[in-house]
């Protein structure tokens, strides 16, 4: 008999963003052969108009609000007027280089992800696709306005991570030049005179904190009775105070009715009808899955009411060879849990050895100024009885980093199983809490205990030694 070669697997991706290039990835690593189809550039919108743009933005708007705190410190910068006597200059932000830097930034990471693939092995197919069912993908190619050339891509497993656009409002319609979603506003040249910022979640407040700190006078238009809903009550709390004694404008309880451009800028009319004047107004009122018109439901594969893709665990969808990652599955729209997913997937989908991604182990950071870290069960879910546990809460302002940087605003929090001790979650709200929320999410992930996590050495004098001495002071005794 002829000898029977074994037919590599074939994985197709629609969708570049961090699921689909982490899909790719970990395809290519285990030997199959994998097409990746993306419309507008490897990352997708996470790296071209989302997540990299937004966050190195909103380094500059650190950057900036550490100048102006400087004095705090002791550092004083001076200039000599006309007559030579010293006076304090203004920081100026330039809006326009830091844009055309932040995009530059975020063209050169889509390359370099880009060549990670090719190296890997690869196809990358520049187009727009839709499912024509469960293992195929028809993808209109070519150039211009209309794709024209089309290209069909057979697959014994499809991975679908198209992520999500922009929510837009039939009564307030973004313009690109005064009412902007949060990926139109990298093509301002000036700093908004005055930003009103619709909407208090995760968005809104991130781009209201990073505007004020570059130099706009901001109003938030917020609907509940505190920013960040949803967050830790506390953690919500202190980020409101700051912004209020920033001199942020924030109107609770306040629903943007419409918005309307003007001759000198917009109108916001909230639905009490009182009405907010500014220079531009950023609509942040949450996204929609890219899920329509794209052979979903065609081929079998289940949607929410909402247009997101009903997913399990392991990321697989409700067709067996179907898998779906990042914002425009049912999941958690982060990029760490999306490039989670499709690793999962592709491991999966391969016989590999996989373990289900476990939401409360997930980690997540809110990029306001301070910023705002969270892993595991919340202090809400504690104290209605869904979980039982412990709560301490050590304020950041007796820390001695803390002391010597000037920092007044923050606390650590953690929540430890009652009776054993164990590290079931946390809260920390202070400058890169992004990073301080790591031991309490590797505490989380293995199952430490308090007195297990407060035997690690933190460096004295660091802001992590409050989270040793938070979890100290939760010591068990035996």
């Amino acid at each position: 008999m002829p000898y029977e070669f074994e037919r590599t697997q074939r994985i197709a991706i629609l969708g570049g963003g961090p699921g689909g290039y982490e899909a790719a990835l970990a395809g290519a690593q285990l030997g199959a052969d994998v097409t990746l189809v993306e419309r507008a550039g490897v990352g997708g919108s996470a790296v071209l108009t989302d997540v990299v743009p937004s966050k190195t933005l909103i380094a500059t708007a650190e950057a900036a609000n550490a100048a102006g705190e400087a004095a705090d410190l002791g550092v004083q910068f001076f200039i000599r007027n006309e007559a030579g006597r010293p006076v304090r200059p203004e920081v100026a932000v330039n809006l326009g280089a830091v844009n055309q830097r932040l995009l530059l930034l975020a063209r050169q990471q889509s390359e370099d992800m880009k060549s990670q693939l090719i190296k890997a092995g690869v196809r990358i197919v520049a187009g727009d696709g839709r499912l024509d069912g469960p293992n195929r993908l028809v993808v209109s190619t070519g150039t211009g306005k209309t794709r024209t050339d089309f290209d069909e891509i057979e697959a014994d497993t499809l991975v679908v991570s198209v992520g999500a656009r922009p929510r837009e409002l039939s009564t307030a319609k973004p313009d690109g030049e005064r009412i902007l979603t949060w990926t139109q506003l990298y093509s301002l040249h000036e700093v908004p005179e005055h930003m009103v910022v619709v909407g208090s979640g995760v968005t809104g407040a991130e781009f209201a904190s990073a505007y004020l700190a570059l130099g706009s006078k901001v109003t938030l238009v917020s609907s509940r009775e505190q920013v960040l809903p949803g967050e830790d009550a506390d953690a919500a709390r202190v980020i409101e105070n700051v912004f209020t004694r920033n001199g942020m404008d924030v109107l609770s309880k306040s629903r943007a009715a419409s918005v309307k451009r003007t001759k000198e800028g917009v109108l916001v009319t909230l639905s009490d009808g009182r009405t907010v004047e500014g220079s531009h107004c950023l609509l942040a009122v949450g996204s929609v899955p890219n899920t329509a018109d794209i052979g979903l439901e065609e081929a079998g594969v289940q949607l929410t009411e909402s247009g997101h893709i009903r997913v399990n665990r392991v990321a697989r969808t409700s067709m067996p060879m179907v898998y779906a990652a990042g914002d425009c599955s049912d999941f958690l729209p982060l990029a760490s849990v999306a490039s989670m997913q499709g690793r999962t997937a592709v491991y999966h989908a391969m016989g590999d050895a996989v373990a289900p991604t476990e939401l409360r182990n997930v980690s997540s950071n809110i990029f306001t100024q301070p910023e705002v870290a969270t892993v595991g069960w919340s202090q809400k879910q504690i104290e209605e009885g869904v979980a039982q546990g412990d709560i301490f809460k050590l304020p950041l302002a007796s820390n001695p980093r803390a002391k010597m940087m000037g920092i007044k605003d923050g606390f650590v929090k953690i929540f430890a199983r009652t009776g054993s001790g164990t590290v079931i979650g946390g809260v920390v709200v202070a400058p890169k809490a992004s990073d301080l929320i790591l031991p309490i999410a590797l505490a989380v992930e293995h199952r430490l205990t308090v007195d297990q996590l407060a035997r690690a050495f933190s460096v004295y004098p660091s802001l992590s030694a409050s989270v040793t001495d938070a979890a100290r002071a939760m010591h068990i005794v035996s």
